[in-house]
């Protein structure tokens, strides 16, 4: 299995919130403040460094700068301590301090140098089995080592902690399917950490265990039960044979599989599911269906009076068992492990014959019922002759005899071939001379007919997703024979009229199609070059997750039906959708303004800022090259929700992207979640 699909890692992303304070600025000083002196400069935060200097009289406000090179970022605050936000990790800067009154602002203070701490670590996590995850992540600049903890996420048991100077890290002996907490962060050659990242990810549950099998012969249907395994959402049984693959999904710890094939041996296996991944395949149970019923049937009679009736062996056959009735009620049988029996017959009675095969399972399906009349050869040339006959005056012994050909035998339908997607040839033996052979094609969706002198002939335009009876007489100047032993035909199911793939999340997507005729289950694969995911299904959608940003995939149905008939139905593209941003932060900005700031994810995308609270919704647009929107004149005492989503090129915003909550309260307090 992929590592996109549901087992497959996952991002995990570091965001920091901060809330925003309406101040009233208050302005007393008559002059210019004097300069304020920093005491100290420290980052805490890889985006932030918090200065602090001594109040200067007068002052109502301060300006922070940070200067790295050619950039200078610059936040007013109210009092110290202050924050300079917006900078670059691991990057040392240059910080100066200015006190601002209502009559001006003073020069800048001698400035001090702080360097900001390292960003944190971008986390993917996997669960490869069902006792270990596994934790991958970039380099992060400036880094020289990682630290990196597991412990359960309701807090319980014990804490995994590791340090590494890769960039990966499997940790093992943990419980299958229970849900862990995994944080990370790295540290500079001062030994300073950085930011954490955090991130949940559940281990796969481990394979069902005492799976028990019950076959239904008569409905051809099995029922499976096991023993639940912990953390497991939901179970799939497989029914595996050479030429079919069956299942069915649950969330209990029973399922039933039908539509089995007589005379198959199949491998019954469960496989437990959850958020991370499936199960590997517990050791599989076999199971043997019924016997089908024996094929080729042939009936003689030679000598007369003896009626022998012959079949070929049928899969998975023990011993077979052949009935012969007459047309006047009596009827006899033969058990026997071979695959022939005789019979004493009389001329001028029907015989009907059929055959059933027995193994463990029980008894096959009932096959086709043949009928067998002793009288003349088919196809044979007689000399006829019709005599007189009086008591008084005796027989007539010179009447003249006459040649009289019998109708033709029945031709035997050897196989039948696939030329084309609905064209079939048709082939029969048969010892007749100079006959004409009409194959007919029967089902619900009609009547088809070919017609040759040969031994095959072809059938063309049978629909998808039907069952046909398949039958062939032979036809002479003598008469029609009596019509061949039927052979079933089945068309592949149809394919779908359409399908459609909707966006649900920003790693989930739904694929739904309208239902083909003739198709029990169907097969939903996405491609991509990073890898394939996969879904079994009797509906007609299915949920595909772990579904990367901004990848394009191929997205292919397979239609299958009860017997096992295979169409590969509708394949198109699907682009994924942009990425959404990461470390999304907010800051104030002014008196009533604010700034928020992300990190564009991998992918080129135009990026698009809404703010939902009560008092209005505020909506911006970066300008183009940057990663932060200005928001002014936001209304205090407001709970605002906000979120930076990609926009599409059709000018499409995605909904799905994390929201933060930050309230706004007058007063100087503040709250953020």
């Amino acid at each position: 299995m992929s590592n996109r699909m549901a087992g497959g890692p996952k991002k995990c992303l570091s965001l920091i919130g901060f809330s925003l304070i309406c101040l009233k600025m208050v302005a007393s000083a008559k002059t210019a403040p004097e300069i304020p002196t920093i005491d100290q400069a420290y980052s805490k935060i890889s985006n932030s460094i918090t200065v602090e200097w001594a109040t200067v009289p007068g002052a109502t406000s301060y300006l922070l700068t940070a200067k790295d090179g050619d950039t200078v970022i610059e936040t007013m605050v109210a009092s110290s301590p202050g924050t300079v936000t917006g900078l670059k990790a691991a990057t040392l800067y240059q910080i100066t301090v200015r006190s601002i009154s209502a009559a001006g602002r003073s020069q800048a203070s001698p400035p001090k140098q702080a360097k900001t701490v390292l960003a944190a670590p971008i986390l993917e996590v996997s669960s490869p089995s069902p006792d270990s995850i596994l934790v991958q992540w970039e380099a992060v600049y400036m880094a020289i080592g990682f630290s990196v903890s597991v412990m359960r996420a309701n807090g319980l048991g014990r804490i995994w902690k590791e340090n590494t100077t890769n960039t990966s890290l499997t940790f093992t002996s943990l419980d299958s399917g229970t849900l862990y907490t995994i944080k990370a962060y790295a540290w500079n050659a001062n030994g300073t950490p950085g930011d954490d990242s955090t991130c949940n990810q559940r281990t796969s549950p481990r394979a069902p265990a005492n799976i028990q099998v019950s076959f239904d012969s008569g409905a051809l249907k099995a029922s499976v039960s096991w023993a639940p395994t912990e953390g497991a959402f939901n179970y799939t049984v497989m029914a595996l044979s050479d030429s079919s693959e069956l299942s069915c999904s649950t969330t209990f710890s029973s399922c039933i599989v039908s539509s089995l094939q007589c005379g198959t041996e199949y491998l019954i296996s469960v496989l437990a599911s959850n958020d991370a991944g499936s199960s590997k395949s517990a050791s599989a149970v076999t199971l043997k269906t019924v016997a089908c019923a024996p094929a080729r049937v042939m009936i003689q009679e030679d000598p007369p009076g003896r009626l022998s009736v012959s079949w070929s062996s049928a899969d998975l056959g023990d011993h077979y068992v052949a009935f012969v009735k007459s047309d006047d009620g009596l009827e006899v049988h033969c058990n026997t492990p071979l695959t022939q029996c005789n019979f004493l017959s009389e001329c001028g009675f029907t015989y009907f014959i059929s055959v059933f095969a027995y193994n463990e399972a029980g008894q096959s399906p009932l096959g086709d019922v043949f009928n067998y009349t002793t009288a003349l050869e088919c196809d044979t040339k007689y000399n006829i002759t019709v005599y007189s006959f009086s008591e008084v005056r005796g027989s007539n012994m010179s009447c003249t005899s006459q040649f009289i050909t019998t109708a033709p035998c029945s031709p035997e339908i050897k196989n039948i071939t696939r030329d084309a997607f609905s064209v079939f040839i048709v082939h029969w033996r048969s010892t007749n001379d100079d006959a004409t052979y009409t194959v007919t094609a029967q089902g619900e969706k009609g009547l088809h007919r070919c017609s040759s002198k040969g031994e095959s002939c072809t059938i063309e335009g049978l629909p998808c997703g039907s069952v046909f009876s398949v039958t062939a007489v032979a036809e002479t100047r003598a008469g029609q024979s009596l019509p061949s032993y039927s052979v079933p035909l089945e068309t592949v199911p149809c394919c779908p009229a359409g399908l459609t793939v909707t966006q649900v999340t920003q790693s989930v997507i739904n694929v739904s199609w309208t239902l083909g005729t003739g198709a029990q289950s169907y097969v939903t694969v996405l491609d991509s070059r990073t890898g394939q995911s996969k879904c079994l299904t009797r509906q007609n959608h299915c949920l595909l997750g772990c579904i990367a940003c901004g990848v394009n995939y191929t997205v292919a149905l397979k239609a299958i039906s009860a017997t096992g008939l295979i169409t590969d139905c509708a394949y198109q593209s699907y682009s994924s959708s942009a990425c959404c941003p990461l470390g999304v932060k907010l800051y104030r900005l002014g008196p009533n303004g604010i700034r928020i700031y992300w990190q564009a994810s991998r992918g080129s995308a135009n990026y698009s800022t809404d703010l939902y609270g009560s008092k209005g919704i505020f909506t911006c647009a970066p300008s183009a090259g940057l990663s932060f929107c200005d928001v002014t004149e936001i209304p205090c005492g407001d709970v605002y929700t906000v979120m930076v989503s990609p926009v599409a090129e059709t000018g499409l915003k995605l909904t799905f992207c994390p929201k933060k909550i930050y309230s706004v309260i007058y007063r100087g307090k503040r709250n953020a979640e």
